[in-house]
């Protein structure tokens, strides 16, 4: 799945530089992961770093985009292909 940030947000900004997929931006009123750049880490450390480093616990699964572990390990070699060519 890919997560996103719910009304708690506090608009800290730890969480989109630790976004590997630069899946995380500034949105009207808080920020907005892009589900089609999230892969919830997959490829790049054990547990997504937005909500690891989140201090308000505001970054939850996201129910609309429901993607098993090998569609969010496509998706990234997708990412990887995208910023190499």
């Amino acid at each position: 799945m890919a997560l996103l940030i719910n009304d708690l947000c506090i608009n800290c900004d730890v969480c989109a530089p630790a976004c590997p997929n630069t899946a995380i931006s500034q949105g009207e009123v808080i920020y907005e992961i892009d589900p089609a750049r999230c892969t919830e880490c997959v490829g790049h450390f054990d547990e997504p770093q937005c909500q690891v480093v989140c201090p308000v616990e505001c970054i939850e699964l996201d129910p609309a985009h429901n993607e098993t572990q090998q569609q969010l390990e496509e998706k990234l070699r997708g990412l990887l292909n995208e910023s190499l060519g």
